[in-house]
């Protein structure tokens, strides 16, 4: 039959479930032997040819052949015997074991004369087999046909006319023999025929029949038995020759001495090959005359094969969570020895969580005997061990390897519970904080970590828009630019999450802190920046040494030592005239003013930090010595003196603005002479204020670090002409502000107190 030929449908014979025969992995084995004859259809249930199956190859001249089949079922485990008869097919033709037959014939040999000829065979059986031989027509001989025991044809050649040598030595015959099959196969030998002298008397073997039994595995050269064949001719007439005229199984096995008639071992023997032989033998004379006898040997089995284990089916890989009693392999043993040679007993080591348990047949079921836990051990390496019985035993083993697949047992874990990341301010966005790290035992995705970060708040704003974190390594980056005056710390929460189904996480809180950078420089809260107008103080000429003259007032925006404050004297009219305070911007004369002090006294002071690098800022103070506002000359002219650098184009303009100020100054003058006294007061351009609410937020009075303290803090309104001015009194910086919530109204006289010329009580006004 051809590959894929259905011989039956077994699914339904067997009355299985055709549906569930690719769940169930249905399979066909063939018992003892390697080549897969036959299959399934899973689809159908069909059994169809696998391999082309050779009748005479599988059981050669039996006229019985079965060929045994096993359909393997599993979940659960079920095995059924299926023996497939195999029917023989006319598709080998009668052969000849040689291609000529050679005959020596005596011309004395008489009409009737019979002479033996050399059988045909024909490898097919039954109907198949030789049925009959024919003989080419001729002048001399006719065909007799008959037969033996077993239904075996033969065929001798009958002399139906006397010979004459002198007429005819030699002829040729075609002899042809016929199977029954159909259509019939033929197959045909030449019969060469020399005519001879007389020889009246064939070789005659000692047995027709000669029985022997030799075990397998037998060495070379060992002597089977002796066959014997006697001629009672003499001379050249009574030598006998011996020749195998046939073999059944491999021809090469045995050998034969053509002499002595000594049959030996030639090849190697194996029972579970072949269990016997028959070896047509032939004694023939010196003249052609012969005569046969048939050998049979038999083979006995020795325990010579070791048992075979074949893994017919096996989970892979086991999921850790099966439970104890699980069926994950099928185990099949097989022994090719016979009786007690191939009774098996298997078995596996003892320090894994499987064993053995029988099944049907010489199969076995591996099943779990415990639970498995990939992170402990991810694979086993099991041996399988088997054993027969005889005598000596012989056994042989098999490993298989089990891997066992992960299941997401496990939520990836810190490796610290907590983790804290220290940033300086004003860090570039896209730096990195720290690195947070989770590890999972499970495998693959289910040991992959995802790292997130949990929704939350910082200031209001969402935590994504401070940090970021990659999802892959677990780095923390920073996304903004941070500000240590805005916020010191925060708490962001990471959690890592595997990639199993479902998926396990944890979480872990970052705390972050911001440490302080010296990225602030001082800020001078007075005297006021210089805008379009400028700020001048007046001393008197009466100032004696140590007297305070004004006070230089900062803040600083940042902390710590970064906000500790020093004050100097960087460039001034007369350097040893006036000093300031190194903590406290408190200007102070270094000595008492002399005549011959200039009136206009220019200050630049410098604001430093202590921080690294110091940051600093200055500011200009302009100081008038004078008692009279009579003598107060253009205060312009001092900001000139300071910008001379302008352009002449500033020039022009200041010169008109001066012309234009000495005419309002004239008018002034006039009315400060009606005024009854002249003390040092503060004269404003404008009437402009000392802006007290000017204070960035947040900042902070350190003592000793340049802030405004106790009763010098001050503000003073002025306007030209003014017969009463207005004092803003204000409290400490420890509020960190510089509120004027009390006011100093004073008359002229009470001017003259605060410059220690009155004993007059200033009135408070809230």
């Amino acid at each position: 039959m051809k590959q894929g030929s259905v011989i039956g449908n077994i699914a339904k014979d067997l009355g299985l479930d055709v549906s569930r025969l690719s769940a169930r992995n249905a399979r066909i084995d063939t018992e003892g032997n390697n080549k897969r004859y036959c299959d399934i259809n899973l689809s159908k249930g069909d059994l169809i040819v696998a391999e082309r199956i050779d009748r005479e190859a599988l059981c050669g001249k039996k006229v019985s052949c079965v060929l045994k089949l096993e359909l393997v079922l599993e979940n659960p485990l079920e095995l059924h015997r299926i023996s497939l008869r195999v029917q023989d097919v006319n598709d080998n033709s009668p052969l000849f074991k040689k291609d000529a037959i050679k005959i020596e014939i005596h011309e004395s040999k008489v009409k009737g004369a019979q002479f033996s000829l050399d059988e045909a065979h024909d490898a097919d059986i039954g109907e198949n087999d030789i049925k009959g031989y024919t003989l080419q027509r001729n002048d001399h001989f006719v065909l007799n046909v008959d037969t033996k025991s077993g239904g075996r044809k033969y065929c001798e050649l009958v002399l139906e006319k006397e010979l004459d040598r002198e007429h005819e030595e030699n002829m040729n015959l075609i002899l042809t023999a016929l199977d029954g099959g159909s259509p019939q196969r033929s197959g045909t030998v030449v019969i060469h025929v020399t005519v001879l002298d007389a020889n009246d008397n064939a070789p005659v073997f000692s047995q027709t029949v000669y029985k022997a039994s030799l075990p397998e595995n037998s060495p070379l050269d060992t002597v089977v038995v002796t066959v014997t064949a006697t001629d009672a001719d003499e001379g050249v007439y009574g030598e006998v020759t011996y020749e195998v005229n046939h073999v059944s199984g491999n021809s090469n096995v045995f050998s034969l001495d053509p002499k002595t008639g000594e049959v030996k071992v030639n090849g190697p023997i194996d029972y579970e090959d072949e269990s016997s032989y028959e070896i047509r033998i032939s004694a023939k004379d010196g003249l052609g005359l012969a005569s046969y006898s048939t050998l049979i040997i038999d083979i006995t089995d020795v325990n010579d094969n070791a048992p075979v284990i074949y893994l017919k089916s096996l989970t892979y890989p086991i999921p850790e969570n099966v439970s104890p009693g699980t069926e994950v392999g099928i185990i099949n043993v097989q022994d090719r020895d016979s009786d007690n040679n191939r009774q098996v007993r298997c078995s596996i080591q003892q320090n894994v969580p499987f064993k053995l348990v029988p099944s049907i047949k010489n199969y076995y079921s591996l099943v779990t005997t415990g639970q498995l836990d990939r992170e402990l051990v991810s694979d086993y390496n099991i041996t399988v061990t088997a054993t027969d019985e005889g005598s000596p035993p012989l056994s042989s083993s098999k490993s298989v390897q089990l891997s066992v697949a992960d299941v997401n047992d496990n939520p990836p874990v810190f490796e610290e519970q907590s983790y804290s990341a220290y940033v300086t301010e004003n860090n570039k966005p896209g730096s990195t904080l720290c690195s947070v790290t989770a590890r999972d035992p499970d495998w693959r995705q289910n040991g992959t970590v995802i790292y997130s970060l949990l929704p939350g708040e910082v200031n209001g704003a969402p935590v994504s828009s401070f940090v970021s974190v990659n999802g892959d390594t677990g780095v923390i980056h920073a996304v903004r630019s941070f500000d240590y005056e805005q916020f010191r710390s925060f708490k962001v929460h990471v959690m890592a999450r595997d990639n199993g189904s479902p998926p396990l996480s944890s979480n872990v809180t970052v705390s972050v802190f911001i440490t302080d950078v010296n990225d602030n420089s001082p800020q001078i809260l007075y005297p006021a920046p210089e805008g379009n107008s400028f700020m001048t103080e007046l001393v008197p000429k009466a100032a004696h040494g140590g007297s305070l003259v004004s006070k230089v007032i900062a803040v600083d925006a940042d902390s710590g030592q970064n906000a500790w404050l020093s004050y100097h004297i960087v460039k001034s009219t007369d350097p040893g005239l006036f000093t300031i305070g190194l903590h406290s911007g408190e200007i102070r004369t270094q000595r008492d003013i002399s005549e011959s002090d200039s009136m206009k006294q220019n200050l630049i002071v410098s604001v430093k930090d202590n921080g690294q690098p110091s940051l600093s800022a200055t500011c200009a103070m302009y100081l008038l010595i004078s008692d009279n506002l009579a003598e107060v000359p253009e205060l312009k002219d001092m900001s000139h003196d300071e910008n001379n650098y302008k352009l002449t184009s500033y020039l022009i303009i200041a010169l008109v603005s001066v012309s234009t100020f000495f005419l309002t100054f004239i008018i002034i003058i006039l009315g400060v002479r009606f005024c009854r006294r002249r003390k040092p007061r503060l004269l404003f351009d404008g009437a402009v204020a000392i802006p007290s609410a000017y204070l960035p937020p947040n900042y902070a009075d350190v003592d000793g670090t340049g802030t405004l303290r106790s009763t010098y803090n001050y503000d003073a309104y002025l306007t030209t002409g003014s017969r009463t001015s207005d004092f803003k009194f204000v409290t400490s910086y420890n509020d960190n502000t510089l509120p004027a919530d009390q006011t100093l109204r004073k008359s002229p006289a009470d001017f003259a107190e605060v410059f220690g010329d009155s004993e007059e009580s200033p009135e408070i006004e809230k």
